[in-house]
């Protein structure tokens, strides 16, 4: 730490936006793409404002970053111009920072030390110097191929190709197995590729990790599902561990809401996903917002995806709902002491762009038109409150009032697993969470069968999912040859403290 009072001297500022008239016009990344000096210019001043604390809480598994990123050591390596040692000490806990930077919510600021007081100007933007530490290594050929020197002879499959799929892929070649990643979809990515807008995070981002996968090692068996197109009896003669990375995939849903079922009312990712094909070649979008009153209900980073995706589709009118009422604009310590993930008003990017947002309603029907199509819903002001089991319990205290829509979409997270056959052959069923629970070594009650991210936690972030696909290769391994020097970031129990 070069100056104590360093976070005195500079002020944290955000990385620039582009415009949002510009941007909703295409469907790039948001930021400014800054000349290269200025960027580290820019990023080395907001490194100086880290103080390098004694107990660095921004990379505590309880409440920071769960993958221990050694967030002190790289803010001073990108301060002193150090982008190569910087890069390497952010990967030595992260496969995938070009990943986290852009779309991790960042819970190591909220840990930040500099995030108690206001006087000290706010958390450091790890965030942001994360992302341009990785930027920049890609930019300088400072990443590369890291193949095993040695084979151990044994095979690995992983079910499934997201962050916490690709995470244990990468950790289990690097350590000398024979790893086959199986992916359903016709594209690698899993949510990263269908669920993520190209403006939140450009597909060239993850094709270039998955070039440097593939010449690691790690093979890619693609418009495969597992327990349709292949058994489970061949996965499991072709592979001595199995790991499954399927992520948490079934929307929640509120089918007894009446009009639920006419057309034009839709689960969000029926909207992402489409879209996404849309910018990968495959034709145009299924369900477009082009021209349409679109209503997006809930509150979080599904609904800001479907909301800047209403934007750049040309939709009439962009209204987002939320049951909560509107959360306030700095922490309350009563409600979310420090360090704890704290309940702010979070505005994304897509707010910028237009649209309205309404708290503290919720919809009591839809309505249709002569055709069976959704014109309209009926909203009502609603409060929330918990019932003695602790269960959510929403009523309507106010007037009804009537909505146009002609667009409706579901974001009001996920329910879990999807049903699947693998899961059924495998002989698992899920817990009462809706996902798969192992043992504290990762392994289901199908032996040689592990599992991790959103599949064993439940919908999380994708830091979580990297971590979890971190320590199932450790598991995988010791599983195989009885040792490993794969590290281990969390343990199957673990949760933020913001959850516990």
């Amino acid at each position: 730490m070069a100056d104590p009072f360093g976070f005195l001297t500079a002020a944290r500022t955000e990385a620039a936006k582009r415009p949002a008239q510009e941007r909703v016009g295409d469907w790039s990344e948001v930021y400014v793409d800054l000349p290269r000096a200025e960027l580290r210019a820019e990023v080395a001043e907001q490194a100086s404002r880290c103080m390098d604390c004694g107990i660095p809480f921004c990379h505590s598994g309880s409440a920071g970053c769960p993958l221990g990123n050694l967030i002190p050591e790289w803010n001073d390596l990108a301060r002193r111009g150090r982008w190569a040692a910087a890069s390497e000490r952010l990967h030595a806990t992260n496969n995938f920072p070009e990943f986290t930077g852009r779309l991790c919510p960042a819970p190591c600021e909220a840990a930040c030390v500099l995030a108690i007081s206001p006087v000290s100007g706010g958390a450091v933007a790890i965030k942001r110097i994360e992302q341009s530490i990785a930027d920049e290594a890609w930019r300088a050929g400072i990443v590369e191929p890291q193949p095993p020197t040695v084979s151990s002879g044994r095979s690995v499959a992983v079910v499934g190709s997201g962050p916490a799929g690709l995470a244990a892929a990468q950790q289990l070649t690097r350590a000398g197995h024979d790893v086959t990643v199986y992916e359903r979809d016709d594209r690698i990515g899993g949510l990263l590729r269908y669920g993520i807008p190209e403006f939140k995070m450009e597909k060239a981002v993850l094709d270039q990790r998955l070039l440097q996968m593939r010449a690691e090692g790690t093979r890619f068996v693609t418009d495969c599902e597992v327990g349709v197109d292949l058994t489970v009896e061949q996965l499991r003669a072709r592979h001595g561990a199995v790991v499954l990375a399927l992520g948490a995939l079934r929307g929640r849903d509120d089918d007894e809401l009446a009009g639920r079922h006419l057309e034009g009312v839709h689960l969000a990712m029926e909207h992402l996903v489409p879209s996404n094909h849309e910018l990968e070649g495959d034709g145009r979008t299924t369900l477009s917002a082009a021209g349409k009153h679109v209503v997006i209900i809930g509150g979080g980073d599904t609904a800001a995806d479907c909301l800047g995706t209403a934007h750049r589709q040309g939709a009439a009118s962009v209204t987002q709902l939320d049951i909560y009422p509107q959360p306030p604009a700095e922490r309350d310590d009563d409600r979310s002491p420090w360090p704890s993930w704290p309940v702010l008003l979070r505005s994304y990017p897509a707010h910028a762009e237009g649209g309205s947002r309404r708290f503290a309603v919720a919809v009591q029907e839809f309505l249709g038109d002569d055709r069976g199509h959704v014109r309209a819903m009926v909203l009502s002001e609603v409060e929330v409150s918990r019932d003695v089991d602790g269960r959510r319990v929403t009523s309507a205290v106010g007037e009804r009032v009537e909505l146009p829509c002609d667009l409706a979409l579901l974001a009001i997270g996920f329910a879990g697993v999807q049903p699947m056959v693998l899961l059924d052959e495998l002989g698992l069923e899920l817990n009462g969470r809706g996902s798969l629970s192992c043992g504290p070594d990762w392994q289901t009650t199908a032996p040689g069968v592990f599992v991790c991210g959103d599949a064993h936690r439940g919908a999380s972030l994708v830091v979580w999912a990297i971590a979890e696909g971190r320590s199932v290769a450790h598991a995988v391994d010791t599983f195989l040859t009885g040792t490993s020097d794969l590290p281990s970031p969390v343990h199957p129990t673990a949760l933020p403290l913001a959850v516990i």
